[in-house]
């Protein structure tokens, strides 16, 4: 049975709570404020792993200020709060030919405590069979692993998009998904995304162009303050493994339901749970009937301002 977006409430409560664990980080921390202090050998670009990728400026600057976005965004009220919050990119766009049969792999690597483990199983397979997917990491992931980001960056068959600072949902007023607290204001909604934005900006020598909060979670201010830092904020179509609860059949049974078009999540921090056999077994059957492969660059196109 497919489980869509709308379909797969409980499953993303895996996906919150087991797929990307942040128990560590008590519901009233504070986020940072400013880009948070990393090692030495994370934040200097590698010629070799990053090869023909220019370095960036440093600093790496968001497309707007934090006191910019405070500003602007302040006082916004919110008026939704979900998956799909205005401006969020749900699916593929209706632009992109249905007959092209596309569908695009994105898994999420979300960093701390029980959050920071390597599938390597997956990305084994994917390379085995030359499938490109875009890669959602989040600050902490990289500084847990820190050889295996230079390697995963300097593949040219993945994209790597930012999965945040801390792993927040992405809210203005605080608003909670399944007992992560969000972000708080504008402020912090722009560090969650401007930390990890710089960070990333800085070892691949060019700015990310998609955003995953986590959750998947925005209200619809918060999605124009990703959009302003000049990223495109992304949710799914497909859960494709519950945030890593799937069983191996679980899995296989989610992808190969996705229709064209569909922009299917899963985790590659959870080498323990089903993604990489069901991924591994639904793959060839996608496919077989037909269907392709692709990055979100290759498909969805440049950030929105905010």
């Amino acid at each position: 049975m497919s489980l869509t977006r709308r379909a797969v409430i409980a499953a993303l409560a895996g996906a919150g709570l087991a797929g990307c664990d942040t128990r560590s980080d008590s519901a009233g921390a504070s986020l940072p404020t400013s880009t948070p202090t990393t090692p030495s050998d994370i934040e200097r670009p590698s010629r070799t792993a990053y090869a023909g990728r220019r370095a960036a400026p440093d600093p790496a600057s968001p497309a707007m200020t934090r006191a910019a976005v405070v500003a602007r965004y302040g006082s916004a009220p919110p008026t939704t709060w979900g998956f799909d919050a205005p401006g969020v990119l749900t699916a593929l766009p209706p632009s992109l030919p249905r007959s092209q049969r596309a569908i695009a792999l994105t898994f999420d690597a979300c960093g701390g405590p029980g959050g920071s483990g390597y599938d390597q199983d997956l990305i084994d397979f994917l390379r085995s069979k030359k499938v490109p997917a875009t890669l959602f990491i989040n600050s902490r992931w990289i500084d847990t692993n820190p050889a295996v980001f230079r390697r995963l960056a300097g593949d040219p068959l993945f994209e790597i998009a930012n999965h945040g600072t801390r792993h927040r949902p992405l809210s203005v007023s605080g608003r909670s998904a399944y007992g992560i607290p969000g972000t708080r204001d504008a402020g912090e909604v722009f560090d969650e995304v401007a930390g990890n934005h710089r960070k990333l900006t800085r070892l691949l020598g060019s700015a990310p162009r998609y955003f995953r909060s986590g959750t998947a979670y925005y209200d619809d201010v918060a999605s124009r303050i990703v959009g302003a830092v000049g990223e495109r904020p992304v949710s799914f179509t497909v859960n494709g493994d519950g945030g890593a609860t799937f069983t191996p059949e679980q899995v296989h049974t989610t992808v190969v339901a996705a229709r064209p078009g569909s922009i299917v999540i899963g985790h590659m921090n959870q080498p323990t749970g089903g993604t990489a056999k069901g991924i591994a077994t639904a793959v060839p059957q996608l496919l077989a009937s037909g269907h392709h492969f692709v990055r979100l660059s290759a498909a969805a196109g440049p950030p929105t301002p905010g």
